[in-house]
């Protein structure tokens, strides 16, 4: 039988073919060659399975996972040179980000869109909680705006608590399956339950002590939604770390550094230290964005001390 893995909870995975869910396992070792990951299934994943009957409980055995058309990946918590898929076959993410209850900083934009480029998956940046914000918030917003929208990023404004904007993100949802991504307490899950109140999920309120939400889905899950789109729930993500990124390709999955470097006088300019670069001199005359400079400067130092900078909620 062919199906969809649509929730995994590290031993079983629950498989969607012909509208039924069956409740599956690896046999034996189960590795994809090139991949050093944590978790060789992943939700989005195509696989065939085999039905057993054992004490009279009908589950699966996964024979063949179908190659990806892509994935997206974070580093292993306790393994940092492994990887673990967070989900495959993705045609888009909304990464939610918040200015404040938690903080959504630039690094952490930076470093997903990073991993999001390098896989070729389509990122639309959400500012939730729109309705909370004061004028200096309101300010954070458009600066953030002013940085990604030239690039490329198209940025939505919504509040999930009021439905602004709902109609819009359901809109583009549409015959597609989204990936939905942010630090825990951003109001994924508020957001979901607005898009679709029949998924009924749950939510917690944000810590006080630590300004964070606490986690509310501990597994990856896919869902069918009545309006013709898939979602996949994500755990909040504390950091993003980046993935197997040669120091000499990072700067293609900035797309505005991509854009510059055929002006740059080396061919294999990485813009640090190279003469006549032309990032370096589009930052100089703020045509690039000094914060996302940042962000590759400290990418790049990280993934040559192989330093884990992320961790589930």
């Amino acid at each position: 039988m062919i199906g969809i893995v649509y929730k995994s909870t590290g031993s079983w995975y629950w498989i969607k073919s012909n509208n039924t869910l069956y409740k599956c396992r690896i046999k034996g070792k189960f590795r994809i060659k090139g991949i050093k990951t944590t978790n060789p299934i992943a939700v989005g994943d195509k696989v065939d399975f085999l039905l057993e009957t054992n004490n009279d409980e009908e589950t699966g055995v996964i024979t063949n996972i179908y190659d990806r058309k892509n994935f997206i990946v974070r580093k292993s918590v306790n393994l940092s040179k492994q990887t673990h898929i967070i989900a495959a076959n993705i045609d888009q993410v909304f990464l939610l980000i918040t200015i404040n209850n938690p903080t959504t900083f630039t690094t952490f934009i930076d470093r997903f869109l990073v991993t999001a480029e390098a896989y070729s998956i389509k990122t639309i940046l959400v500012f939730n909680k729109m309705d909370t914000y004061e004028i200096e918030q309101r300010a954070e917003v458009l600066y953030l705006k002013d940085i990604y929208e030239p690039i490329g990023y198209e940025c939505i404004e919504i509040s999930a608590l009021e439905h602004k904007n709902i109609s819009l993100i359901k809109e583009k949802m549409k015959g597609k399956v989204s990936m939905f991504a942010g630090h825990s307490g951003v109001g994924k899950t508020t957001l979901l339950n607005a898009i679709e109140p029949s998924l009924d999920l749950k939510t917690k309120a944000i810590s006080e002590q630590h300004k964070l939400g606490q986690h509310t889905t501990t597994f990856a899950e896919m869902f069918d939604l009545p309006f013709g789109a898939q979602i996949i729930d994500t755990p909040g993500i504390k950091g993003f770390g980046v993935v197997d990124i040669e120091k000499n390709e990072l700067g293609d999955y900035f797309p505005e550094f991509l854009a510059l470097k055929p002006q740059c006088k080396f061919n294999n300019c990485i813009h640090t230290n190279e003469p006549q670069c032309a990032v370096k001199d589009a930052l100089e005359n703020e045509e690039v964005s000094w914060s996302r400079y940042k962000s590759y400067l400290q990418i790049m130092e990280e993934e040559q001390t192989h330093y884990r900078t992320d961790l589930w909620e």
